[in-house]
């Protein structure tokens, strides 16, 4: 036990060098804002104490971010958990509990609990907060929320954040879905943007501090540490970067790709697919009607596959703990996208309108209301348009692109 820390230090460093960090070699097309602040910002944190509100996918070269700050010598003195937890080990939804880090002994605070903005003696110990999470695009994906607390707590508590600047999956030119409207504001849509924003993180805190979003905006101190090598018109695949779930539901890119669309079944009464191998591109329910030929019309229309298939969610700890339906037979459809498919919200939406149309006994549960961020998605025919509070956010973050 005595000799784990330091054994932890020496691995990461030994990782890091052979990964070519220092010699500037790199396999990857993108340096991520977290290998820039390696290779380039170190020594602006010295003497600084240093929180890291951080997740699984905080990694460089398979080492966590942690693991690599600690065998830089930087003082980290506080740890912060957003949802699925620090290490990521935790199901969604599933709420954290303060606790201790095992491998430095240092205090980790959930901002996915009773409190979900840190609190002053959260931040007592701390001068810099890093923030360095992998989103997937989306409004309603809760990582942009808990970097909206974490700015407006800092401000108020005179804290810098420093984000460390991810890619976004799904490239940053598209932007679909209705803008979010004020009655409908909650953990899965706390910024007034479209269902998929097309920024990264850190454009988006640049935005939410420019147009005012958040409280204490003028008295927020925060720094962008850019990536390298990224362009907006790069999906996932195009960044040479490795996939790493930034939630336990979402194994692969085209998982994510897909949740953009597929997360509204999440509203309904029927499966989007936890508890299987495949959430998000597995849905079902008991008696379901699946109108496999409107459904196949509409997979070539979006540039995917769709096949019916049977299935049976159980519950996986860490993963899906009691998925709807559990245990229980279910009648559904299995997605598969090829390279040509762009546009999963439209696509989701047209799903849902199908299902809908077929299948009377749907109903919609509020939740459904706070992923669209309207309740324009009771329609039952959707034409895209998605309206003036669309148009006017493709002028407003126009000047908040880093890329």
């Amino acid at each position: 036990m005595i000799l784990k820390q330091p054994f932890l230090i020496i691995l990461a460093l030994f990782v890091w060098s052979c990964s070519g960090a220092d010699s500037g070699t790199h396999s990857n097309v993108v340096k991520t804002g977290a290998q820039v602040l390696i290779e380039s910002h170190l020594d602006e944190l010295s003497n600084k104490k240093i929180g890291l509100v951080m997740n699984l996918t905080a990694r460089l070269q398979g080492v966590h971010v942690l693991d690599t700050l600690m065998s830089r010598g930087v003082n980290v003195t506080a740890l912060y958990a957003p949802e699925h937890g620090f290490r990521g080990n935790f199901s969604d939804g599933e709420l954290i509990q303060d606790g201790v880090e095992a491998e430095y002994g240092l205090p980790v605070y959930s901002l996915y609990g009773e409190t979900k903005i840190p609190t002053g003696a959260m931040l007592e110990n701390i001068d810099i907060l890093l923030f360095d999470m992998q989103d997937v695009g989306a409004r309603f994906y809760t990582y942009n929320t808990t970097m909206k607390n974490v700015i407006e707590a800092a401000a108020v508590h005179g804290k810098e954040v420093w984000i460390l600047d991810r890619p976004n999956p799904v490239g940053g030119e598209y932007v679909s879905g209705w803008v979010i409207e004020d009655e409908f504001t909650s953990m899965v849509g706390s910024h007034p943007i479209p269902v998929a924003h097309g920024l990264t993180l850190g454009e988006l805190a640049l935005m939410g501090i420019g147009e005012g979003w958040y409280r204490n905006a003028d008295d927020a101190r925060v720094k962008v540490i850019k990536m390298e090598g990224w362009n907006r018109t790069m999906l996932w695949p195009d960044t040479g970067l490795p996939w790493i779930p930034p939630s336990p539901n979402l194994p692969t890119f085209e998982h994510a790709h897909v949740y953009l669309g597929t997360c509204f079944i999440e509203g309904i009464n029927v499966s989007e697919g936890r508890g299987t191998d495949d959430p998000f591109l597995t849905i079902g329910g008991p008696d379901l009607v699946i109108p496999i030929n409107r459904l196949q019309n509409l997979a070539q229309t979006y540039h995917l596959n769709i096949d019916t298939l049977q299935f049976t969610p159980v519950s996986i700890p860490g993963k899906s703990r009691y998925p709807k339906f559990e245990d229980e037979r279910l009648n559904g459809i299995s997605i598969k996208t090829t390279s040509e498919f762009s546009e999963p919200v439209e696509f989701g939406l047209k799903l849902l309108e199908i299902l809908k149309a077929e299948n009377p006994q749907i109903i919609a549960r509020k939740h459904l209301y706070l992923l669209a961020g309207t309740a324009k998605i009771d329609s039952t025919q959707y034409d895209f348009k998605w309206g003036e509070s669309f148009d006017r956010y493709l002028q407003q973050r126009e000047k908040y692109l880093l890329y």
